[in-house]
């Protein structure tokens, strides 16, 4: 009878340990959805009119030129490209460009307005966070000072409607850049190119090491900036790996480190190298750590030595921006060459002209001009001034990832228009007119027209023409 009742008390153990095992685990909590675009564009495009341009020669930024041409935009976007026969719309402006050019806004892939604005004074100095060899936790818009008088001689002299601003370049990781629409704003949001993705500031060479090597700091030679580099790149793959097995798994959060969140968006794909970079062979380096960690560089900038691996450049697919002829101001780039410009053309790669500068991005045009008679008088096939403008235009759109928005002049694009009193690789042309979504930013004969910050404001010798 007893052996009867411990036999009994045994198997409800037995069960009661059972129905334990098949209780359901607690579940893990969900993923929290982090903000990871708190500084979202608030830019609005300004009010246009429906327009048609007839009569002018049009390079339309995809390598074709168009004699006597048309174009037609209304309601911010490009309506249709074409000939003298291109039906135009009941009651649009039409404006005749008998002896004038037709393009799209210039794009600079390398600019420091707003961040080193003008006047270029110490308090305005805000391109380099020079206090680390990585920080990659900085963005360049919160340095942009929207009042730059240089964003409208940008403008107003060179036709430059969109441009990139990038973080200097003393640090191995430099911080986040921002895209901008040529526009007064009261803010830089209010400037942020809609949908345009983010870059991150690299460089290899002279800068990083002089910068924290003459402090006694790694790096103080180039093989310090890859090792440093490598080390930068491993946290940042263990920093996604975590992040990513929370997103998908729930549970606790793991801690935010926004450093590491933009190499993360690197890792992702989700934001573009520009990598300052001048040598040839620190280039092939760089695309091997890219390579090794797996992430990709999209443009090399200041690449003096791009015509020595234009064709490895072809086929990993990276741009090389550019300056016409600047070259031999430092060690790293000594060996610079007039021809560097149409020499990656012509291997295939993605050729940009750059300018770096708050004049030179005033330039652009004259600087497209000369690399494309260096180019001709080097014997370079298939060159031509239409072909020019793709170094303007298209390509650095491309280099942004914003090409299926502005570059060309294409039906459904951004109405980005720059319409030139002449051939715009002339010394003696300038924009006459530009539109920047479809409205009417600047026109040569109207001086209400010209954009006054202001900071000129009442001041007629900084730019106030009113």
């Amino acid at each position: 009878m007893r052996t009867g009742r411990l036999a009994g008390a045994a198997l409800a153990l037995l069960a009661l340990s059972g129905c334990a095992s098949l209780a359901p685990k607690p579940k893990a909590a969900p993923p929290i959805k982090v903000n990871l675009n708190p500084y979202p564009s608030t830019y609005q495009r300004y009010a246009g009119v429906p327009t048609v341009i007839r009569g002018a020669t049009v390079f339309d930024g995809e390598g074709q030129q168009i004699n006597n041409g048309t174009i037609v935009f209304a309601d911010g976007a490009i309506v249709g490209v074409g000939g003298a026969d291109l039906p135009v719309p009941a009651g649009a402006q039409v404006i005749d460009g008998t002896g004038k050019y037709v393009t799209p806004g210039i794009i600079d892939v390398h600019s420091h307005l707003g961040n080193y604005p003008s006047p270029g004074v110490p308090a305005h100095s805000d391109g380099n966070e020079s206090t680390s060899p990585a920080r990659p936790e900085v963005w360049a818009e919160h340095s942009v000072w929207p009042q730059d008088p240089g964003f409208s001689r940008a403008l107003i002299n060179g036709g430059v409607t969109t441009f990139q601003v990038l973080p200097g370049s003393a640090n191995l990781f430099g911080g986040r850049s921002v895209t901008l629409k040529n526009v007064p704003a009261r803010t830089a949001q209010g400037m942020k190119f809609p949908g345009a993705p983010y870059g991150l500031k690299m460089a290899c060479g002279e800068n990083p090491k002089r910068n924290y090597g003459g402090k006694g700091q790694m790096p103080q030679t180039r093989m310090g900036n890859i090792a440093y580099a490598r080390g930068v790149w491993l946290k940042a793959q263990a920093y996604k790996r975590k992040w990513d097995r929370y997103e998908r798994n729930g549970g606790e959060m793991p801690e935010r480190d926004i450093a590491m969140d933009t190499l993360r968006g690197v890792l992702a794909k989700q934001i573009i190298i520009h990598n300052h970079c001048y040598r040839a062979d620190e280039m092939a380096q760089m695309i091997d750590m890219a390579k090794e960690f797996g992430y990709r560089i999209g443009t090399f900038h200041h690449a003096v030595e791009s015509y020595k691996v234009a064709d490895i450049l072809a086929k990993e697919g990276i741009c090389s921006a550019m300056w016409s002829d600047w070259y031999g101001f430092k060690m790293e780039s000594y060996d610079g060459i007039k021809e560097n410009i149409p020499f990656v053309h012509n291997a295939g790669a993605c050729a940009i002209v750059h300018s770096d500068d708050p004049n030179g991005i005033q330039r652009l045009n004259q600087e497209a001009a000369k690399a494309l008679a260096d180019g001709i008088r080097a014997g370079v096939p298939n060159l031509s001034e239409p072909i020019a403008w793709t170094w303007l235009s298209r390509n650095p759109a491309y280099a942004l990832g914003i090409l299926d928005k502005t570059g060309t002049l294409k039906a459904g694009k951004m109405a980005d228009v720059v319409l030139w009193n002449g051939n715009p690789f002339s010394h003696y042309s300038r924009p006459e007119r530009v539109w920047i979504d479809g409205a009417l930013m600047y026109d040569a004969n109207d001086p209400k027209r010209r954009p006054v910050s202001d900071f000129e404001l009442g001041q007629p010798g900084e730019g106030d023409v009113k």
